[in-house]
């Protein structure tokens, strides 16, 4: 039974709607953590770093899916909702043609300056040519990254998630497939694990184009469009929150790394990278389900169905709550055997890894909130409320806490700092929605 944005959502209906997004967003998140395990084990520990070290950077870059893709998906849902398809497909268009656009013109900026920058971030040696030659095989692959960014949350406006959800498992295979391939069977080493993540890309971003373009079963095509600065202007404001978000993780990460660097070297950085990888996992989980929900939450909103955002919103934070607490108590138990499973052959390095995990999942009891809040209010439309609690969160909340912590308890403060800024996030979250519970009627 296919579920309409316009229906009224109970607790199955919603998670069978969201779900598809909640999987993709995890699918998605694999590829990381795919090209970790093969590099970490089949290659080793310093190329493991360089992989952790130079994604952020390559997050940065992709991040302006997100931004399209959020942004947009808003303003789409919203103009159907208020009952005039035509023009929503037309917005839909345009947002697709720009951002591949920017794809290309990010890539080529990329490729150009990866070396300086990772010097910059404090890469040298045999750690620099890594990172580079990891990242110049990844760049070109840039457009269609961004392109699979946007199509997470354009398959759910367009009323298709389960087919988003086919598009992203086949990418996520292909990269699993490829990675054993090319570095497990091949042994091509850092540049096999970054050839099968830029293919798999290109299945995730590329082949949606193909559906999209032709006759389909959906709300939305690809169609003549023209442009419209105003709309394209909306659709960066609203979606710049979770554009921030991105940005200011992947800054974030980048300064963690130097912390890391500075108070255990290399190993600190690759314990961080296992950390960042069930991170990105659970996180994704996260993000899908708030991904997924928006379309309804724009819709009801454009609809003027107070009541259904109503609803829409208190089974959202139960749902959320009860992961919070569900990953809190996975992450405990899984911190020994992903530790072994990463980097069981570094005693030294397991230990680092395992100590810092268990501090670490504390931050899976908080991080739900904000991540949902933010993309609540970039779904009504207000996407100055969404960056900051975005930027708060991913930037001024981590990086005051990663700078003070480990002056105080040295590399546990590290740890304890993520924990402690997304407590705050959470907090500062909760009080925007009571603030704005009465404008909204929510």
């Amino acid at each position: 039974m296919n579920i309409q944005l316009s229906d009224h959502f109970d607790y199955k209906k919603l998670l069978r709607f969201t779900m598809p997004s909640i999987v993709m967003m995890i699918f998605t998140s694999i590829y990381g953590v795919v090209d970790g395990f093969f590099v970490s084990n089949f290659v080793g520990k310093t190329p493991f770093a360089a992989v952790n070290f130079i994604m952020p950077f390559l997050m940065i870059l992709g991040a302006v899916g997100f931004m399209f893709g959020t942004g947009g998906s808003a303003l789409i849902t919203i103009t159907i909702g208020a009952g005039d398809r035509r023009r929503a497909n037309r917005l839909f268009s345009l947002f697709v043609y720009v951002s591949a656009i920017c794809g290309i013109l990010i890539a080529v900026f990329g490729f150009l300056f990866i070396r300086p920058i990772a010097s910059m971030l404090g890469a040298e040696g045999i750690l620099l040519d890594q990172c580079v030659s990891y990242g110049r095989i990844l760049l070109p692959a840039l457009p269609a990254l961004i392109l699979e960014y946007e199509f997470l949350s354009y398959f759910s406006t367009a009323e298709k998630p389960q087919l988003g959800l086919a598009f992203t498992i086949a990418a996520g295979v292909t990269n699993m497939v490829l990675d054993a391939l090319f570095v497990a069977v091949f042994h091509w080493g850092l540049t096999g694990a970054a050839a099968a993540t830029a293919l798999s890309q290109a299945v995730g971003g590329i082949a949606p184009l193909f559906y999209f373009c032709c006759p389909n079963t959906s709300i939305l095509r690809l169609t003549k469009t023209t442009f419209d600065g105003k709309a394209l202007l909306k659709a960066c404001t609203n979606g710049s929150s979770e554009l921030m978000s991105n940005i200011s993780m992947s800054l974030v990460s980048m300064l963690y790394n130097g912390q890391l660097i500075r108070y255990a070297g290399e190993d600190g950085v690759a314990a961080y990278g296992v950390l960042m990888y069930v991170n990105f996992v659970f996180l994704a989980a996260f993000i899908g389900y708030s991904v997924g929900a928006a379309p309804v939450i724009g819709y009801h909103f454009g609809a003027a169905n107070h009541g259904e955002m109503q609803n829409l919103l208190k089974k959202s934070l139960f749902i959320i709550g009860i992961c919070s607490i569900t990953m809190f108590c996975l992450a405990e138990l899984l911190a020994q055997p992903f530790s072994v499973i990463f980097v069981g052959y570094d005693p030294d390095l397991m230990a680092l890894t395992q100590k810092g995990f268990r501090i670490f999942s504390f931050s899976f009891l908080f991080a739900g909130i904000a991540i949902y809040g933010s993309s609540f209010f970039t779904a009504l439309g207000n996407g100055l409320i969404s960056a900051l609690i975005s930027f708060l969160r991913t930037l001024l909340f981590q990086t005051a806490a990663v700078l003070i912590f480990p002056l105080l308890w040295g590399i546990n403060g590290i740890w304890i700092s993520i924990a402690a800024a997304e407590l705050m996030a959470a907090a500062v979250t909760t009080l925007f929605l009571i603030k704005k519970r009465s404008k909204y009627h929510y």
